[in-house]
């Protein structure tokens, strides 16, 4: 993949808001090598210094903002550790959850130490499927919105897997047969969290922005198959998941 394959959701003169594929770093680790990643791709493309103020984790794909400039950067970076900005994924789990939930659990740091974490859902979707995955003659799964409301380490991946009902394509705490399902019977080799919205404030004039972004292409094929299209609130369209509020775009 090249920079010119990332698509740029909405750019002005403070920010610009991607799509991250699912699988690509944001930053180069000690453990990546030579192996590309968003920033440095961007960086090439855009021609201009990147400050990311927030992050996807490898696996999960979406949407995803970074500021243009450090003062935009410490604007936005304040709004994210202050907890300002509305964060909403798309997950799909195992097993039907309950219609709207909240879960509220402590996480541990790398360190250790304990923090205060809280995920909110809904649910959207149900689906089962007759094939068996498990011990059952037939699969469950669910399609949940996913707000958290803290922004702990996997977060999303770490609540889930606490309420018995894993999201499909964690390796670390997720199911391995209904991993392995969905990789035989849907080609899908990732993990099904996508980061679909985010509201916060322009770093500029401090107007209220609501950028979204579609699922990719794979997640959207799975929930036609599955009859989750309606309630997902995307369609297999190229314009879905543009910008919403009154920015400029490029």
């Amino acid at each position: 993949m090249t920079g010119a394959e990332i698509e740029i959701l909405y750019r002005d003169d403070d920010l610009v808001a991607v799509h991250k594929p699912a699988g690509l770093l944001v930053h180069r680790n000690a453990h990546a090598g030579r192996e590309p990643f968003l920033l440095q791709m961007l960086r090439d493309r855009l021609g201009a210094r990147l400050y990311p103020v927030h992050r996807l984790d490898r696996p999960t794909s979406g949407l995803m903002i970074m500021a243009l400039s450090p003062g935009a950067a410490a604007v936005l970076a304040r709004q994210f550790a202050a907890q300002e900005v509305r964060k909403t994924y798309l997950a799909v789990v195992r097993g039907y959850t309950d219609e709207t939930g909240v879960i509220d659990s402590p996480l541990k740091s790398e360190s250790g130490a304990e923090a205060p974490a809280r995920t909110e859902f809904t649910r959207l979707g149900l689906a089962e499927i007759p094939h068996p995955a498990g011990p059952h003659p037939t699969a469950r799964y669910s399609l949940v919105r996913v707000r958290p409301m803290t922004g702990r380490t996997h977060q999303i991946r770490r609540h889930f897997a606490h309420i018995r009902h894993p999201l499909i394509g964690d390796v670390l705490r997720g199911d391995g047969r209904q991993n392995r399902f969905f990789r035989e019977h849907f080609g899908l080799h990732r993990l099904l969290l996508a980061s679909v919205e985010l509201e916060f404030r322009h770093p500029g004039d401090g107007r209220r922005m609501r950028l979204t972004c579609p699922p990719a292409r794979d997640m959207l094929e799975l929930f036609e198959s599955l009859g989750w299209v309606q309630s997902c609130g995307f369609r297999l369209e190229p314009d879905q998941g543009r910008e919403q509020g009154d920015g400029p775009r490029n």
